[in-house]
């Protein structure tokens, strides 16, 4: 599997130019046959790799495949780095192996075969085009301590891409990060243990870098990436400094709570002040958005006052 996967990446690296590539040319660089070459294609296409092929011409991607520096991610982070072409779900990873792992401890995969968002929703995962990374954390106080706790990962997130220039970012509550009023990522937290004794965490990011219009076609709402943006960093730098960025925040986040992050979110919530609808199940709440409390609930200004309103079948919708 590894030496498949290692031709699957030389063919990606040879068609990333701007020119076309003949099935010929490739065969000869990688000492296959074109049958062969063909077979590899066919299969990166199956992945959810977009492939130009024009007869007399070749080969060229239709759109960038960023692919991480193994070396680079390992030597830049003082924490377990998991790195796999393919995996059923980072998340899924992690949590098999909470027993072996220390706060911090990361998993990347370049294409997810399960990949999953919130509510049970699937998350588009074509190889190599996006960055797909979960994270690990040990909670010393069991569950509820983790109220709130994807606001933090979104403001996270938000800092880091804003430190690589990255402008006109957003936060939906609880956790989606926008770009131009598109969705930009998710997160998805799952915990494992007990809710007031130690319990294991682990936070799933997707992060949309390039994707293909046939892959945007399978998304059911407006989406954007960062292919287009001058200022996007290499897939591994972004994987880097997310990490610590991460590392950095969970550690305010157990010693002051919420309660830190608070000013950050209102900053860049795209809803604040503005008059929304809150969907719970065949309910629905309309109001104007008041950001959120200590404990990650948001407000809604209503008829009868401002409102708390959490959990996790609540949807957020804009009025207009």
């Amino acid at each position: 599997m590894i030496e498949q996967w290692r031709r699957k990446r030389d063919i990606l690296t040879a068609l990333a130019g701007e020119l076309f590539v003949s099935g010929e040319e490739l065969a000869k660089q990688a000492g296959i046959s074109r049958t062969a070459i063909s077979k590899h294609i066919d299969s990166l296409e199956d992945y959810g790799v977009e492939i130009f092929s024009v007869k007399g011409k070749g080969y060229k991607l239709a759109n960038p495949v960023s692919l991480i520096d193994e070396d680079k991610l390992t030597h830049s982070l003082n924490h377990r780095c998991f790195y796999f072409d393919e995996l059923p779900s980072t998340n899924a990873f992690l949590l098999q192996h909470v027993d072996e792992l220390t706060s911090g401890d990361i998993c990347i995969a370049e294409y997810q075969s399960a990949g999953r968002g919130r509510r049970g929703r699937s998350w588009v995962s074509p190889y190599g085009c996006h960055l797909y990374c979960s994270m690990y954390w040990k909670l010393q106080h069991g569950m509820s301590q983790a109220s709130g706790l994807s606001l933090v990962v979104a403001c996270s997130l938000v800092k880091v891409l804003q430190s690589f220039g990255i402008e006109d970012l957003g936060v939906k509550w609880p956790n989606d990060i926008y770009l131009n009023n598109k969705k930009l990522a998710g997160v998805l937290i799952e915990m494992s243990g007990q809710a007031d004794s130690e319990c294991h965490l682990v936070v799933g990011i997707g992060i949309n870098i390039s994707m293909s219009q046939s892959q945007g076609d399978k998304i059911d709402q407006a989406w954007s990436d960062l292919s287009a943006n001058p200022s996007c960093p290499s897939k591994t730098e972004l994987a880097i400094a997310l990490q610590k960025q991460l590392h950095q925040d969970f550690s305010t986040f157990e010693r002051l709570g919420l309660t830190a992050f608070l000013a950050r979110w209102q900053e860049v919530d795209v809803f604040f002040g503005k008059e929304v609808k809150l969907l719970m199940g065949d309910n629905q709440i309309q109001g104007i958005c008041k950001g959120v409390d200590e404990s990650g609930a948001i407000l809604l200004e209503t008829d009868n006052g401002i409102k708390a309103f959490v959990g996790g079948e609540i949807s957020l919708r804009s009025t207009s």
